[in-house]
């Protein structure tokens, strides 16, 4: 009787987990459906699930942490390189160009980030739109610094536009995220 108990309760156990596990597989796959990359989307933001469940506002704010988060990775290695001898002529100057256009995304993401977190209901249109201008602003960065290494080859170059990519689709997910909170309006912070 013991051995059978055990059993029912590993699978009523397993099953719920199971089920958990679905729910919050469904509540990042509705927030990252308005996205562009729902791939990244979805692997970068599914640990918010359960805190973030059905409210766009905190699946805005975790867009752009994660960015934040991605953005410092991709500076470091960018500073990384700064020295490195590997990188000379155009592409040194590319390099430079990158690290202050990087530099100019964290602060733009940190700026959304701030507000995102102080949103109110009579400030809202506005504050919505300080966001979305600073996360345009952020993908302009970005590509900045892309640009500047075109048509450049090499093993490190190849490395800095893959991790620039990256950053530029979370920026694009997290501005579609912003979106979609702004287009819910106000109310929006009801969920919260």
């Amino acid at each position: 009787m013991t051995q059978s108990c055990t059993i029912l309760t590993f699978i009523l156990l397993t099953l719920s987990c199971s089920l958990t596990s679905q729910n919050g597989d469904n509540y990042v796959q509705d927030a990252c459906s308005v996205t562009r990359y729902q791939d990244i989307c979805i692997h970068s933001l599914a640990s918010f699930s359960h805190t973030a469940q059905h409210s766009p506002s905190r699946w805005a704010r975790a867009g752009v942490s994660v960015t934040i988060g991605e953005a410092k990775k991709v500076s470091k290695y960018l500073m990384i390189h700064r020295s490195d001898m590997i990188v000379e002529g155009r592409n040194k100057i590319a390099l430079l160009d990158c690290i202050e256009s990087f530099q100019n995304t964290i602060e733009n993401l940190h700026r959304s980030l701030d507000v995102l977190r102080k949103l109110n209901f009579q400030e809202f249109d506005s504050q919505m739109g300080d966001v979305t201008t600073w996360l345009s602003a952020a993908l302009t960065d970005e590509d900045t610094c892309s640009d500047g290494f075109d048509r450049q080859k090499g093993k490190v170059v190849k490395s800095i536009l893959n991790r620039v990519s990256n950053v530029s689709y979370m920026t694009s997910n997290a501005l579609a995220l912003v979106n979609k909170l702004t287009t819910t309006g106000p109310e929006a912070l009801k969920k919260d």
